[in-house]
């Protein structure tokens, strides 16, 4: 079966259907928890902040004080965590500043066209400035930050296999490589921020909010794995180009806007693959199938 969601979601419904669809949600949360030793009470006390947080926030009175008995009445926390709770000050998540480094470095290099070749691609930076060439790995470094030396960042990447090094010592972008290490402080972070912006857009659309984000995906199933891996392949190679074209569009605005007031607002564009193979519930067989 075929199909292709997009963002105009319903906002009408039964309470079943929402709380069936937020249990399904749940579950790969759930084996990250369970598989990362996060007991359920401290996960629940997690859930119990955000519904005090949001609802103090998000859901006032005009011209009211949002008081903890109003809050009780909106989430069913009990007053006395509440209070608690509002009491707690909540410091912003900030980006590693490895994640942070590294994200700025890419995205320059991949889209500045002094260290990109004449194909739009990466080009190989010597490592140092030298007679002739003004472009250079140190450089890009120093472009984005002079606290860290350009070669601690690029014994790093050689480690990781972001970058490599060709045969005339210059640096090599792999540029499908730059994905940070399972349990680091940077993955945890981007998993934070990638699946909080994609459900944020998609709770907004759910609740009917003006101007809808795209959210959009297609699905298909019954597909043999070399199909799937056919998709895979075509979905990583056009989501690639998408990103780099944003990328390098997203650095011009961003020098463009830099010094004015208005210029406050974060902008994030992803993409996601996913493919299982389901259990087989008896009597799900196909219509074709044999008897």
């Amino acid at each position: 079966m075929a199909e292709i969601t997009g963002e105009k979601t319903s906002t009408r419904g039964g309470r079943a259907s929402l709380l069936a669809a937020i249990e399904r949600i749940f579950l790969p949360l759930a084996r990250l928890l369970i598989a990362r030793s996060v007991p359920f009470p401290l996960a629940a006390g997690l859930l119990r902040s955000a519904y005090v947080d949001v609802a103090t926030r998000e859901f006032p009175v005009e011209g009211k004080r949002q008081s903890d008995s109003r809050v009780t009445l909106l989430t069913g926390v009990h007053r006395k965590d509440v209070k608690r709770l509002r009491g707690q000050r909540h410091a912003p998540t900030a980006a590693p500043r490895a994640a942070s480094l590294g994200s700025q470095l890419i995205g320059r290099w991949t889209a500045l066209s002094e260290y990109r070749d004449a194909q739009g691609a990466p080009r190989p930076l010597p490592r140092l400035a030298g007679a002739g060439e003004a472009h250079s790995f140190e450089s890009l470094v120093r472009s984005v930050n002079t606290d860290i030396r350009p070669r601690v960042v690029l014994d790093e990447w050689l480690r990781q296999g972001i970058a490599h090094l060709d045969e005339q010592d210059r640096v090599c972008l792999n540029v499908d490589a730059f994905i940070p290490p399972d349990g680091s402080d940077e993955m945890a972070y981007f998993f934070g921020r990638n699946l909080h912006d994609h459900l944020a857009a998609a709770v907004h659309n759910v609740l009917g909010e003006p101007a809808p984000f795209p959210e959009r995906s297609v699905n298909y199933n019954r597909l043999s794995p070399a199909s799937v891996a056919e998709l895979s392949e075509l979905a990583r190679r056009r989501g690639m180009e998408v990103l780099q074209e944003l990328n390098a569009r997203a650095l011009a605005l961003q020098q463009r806007d830099t010094g004015q007031a208005e210029a406050r607002l974060r902008f994030n564009f992803g993409l996601y693959l996913f493919n299982e193979a389901p259990p087989i519930e008896p009597g799900d067989q196909d219509e074709d199938a044999p008897d």
